[in-house]
């Protein structure tokens, strides 16, 4: 009873992760007591500590995909919030304008009056100048050949919050992967330390054979 009550604490144990769920790899400080026993082989140890090994490196490969996309990604949603700002600012500073009875505001203002032109890159050496309309709407593309209107209020709440949504995912990925590599660095070390010791115990042995040799041979 007393056996199966400790396998049991043992199989119940609350695995350790860090904040997005990857577990983190034990170090084995006793590699006798870890595989069972001295007389116990090794094989099914080192293979268990390279599956987890290569799920660590699966999992890195992901996350460095992961974050470079990102990486593309932010500085998209940074020019386009950017964009979107200045149109935004440029209609409310012509409204007020548009509202203002000094005449000398009014020059002042004579730039946010005249419409506005933009380059549009048709191809990679190919451009085409256009008016834009003097409008509260937006178009953004969402993905997957998906494009809505929002109004310019609307569109720079959606792409903040995205915006946000991305600089978090980025600092956790970079989190992630510093973990990952910790996490198989630890793997790498059990295993060294696996193997050592079973080189050890098999010198050991055959040191004793040939002593247990030579006194049989001197009886």
């Amino acid at each position: 009873m007393a056996t199966t009550n400790k396998q049991s604490g043992s199989s119940t144990r609350k695995l350790e992760t860090n904040p997005r769920g990857i577990p983190r790899a034990p170090f084995i400080s006793s590699v006798e007591e870890h595989v069972g026993g001295p007389d116990v082989e090794v094989e099914s140890t080192l293979k268990q500590f390279q599956e987890a090994i290569a799920k660590y490196r699966y999992m890195e490969l992901n996350l460095q995909q992961r974050k470079k996309g990102l990486l593309e990604k932010i500085p998209d949603i940074q020019k386009t919030l950017s964009m979107v700002s200045f149109l935004r600012d440029r209609r409310l500073g012509k409204s007020k304008a548009q509202g203002d009875e000094d005449d000398d505001d009014l020059d002042d203002d004579e730039d946010s009056q005249k419409p506005l032109t933009a380059t549009f890159e048709l191809n990679d050496t190919l451009y085409a100048e256009a008016e834009l309309e003097d409008t509260d709407v937006v178009y953004l593309w969402l993905g997957a050949n998906v494009m809505l209107s929002y109004t310019q209020n609307d569109a720079i709440a959606l792409l903040s919050s995205k915006l946000e949504a991305a600089k978090l995912s980025l600092g956790n990925a970079t989190e992630d992967l510093e973990f990952l590599r910790e996490q198989t660095t630890v793997m790498e070390v059990n295993t060294a330390r696996c193997y050592n010791w079973d080189v050890k115990r098999r010198r050991e042995r055959r040191e004793a054979a040939q002593i247990a040799g030579k006194d049989e041979g001197e009886d």
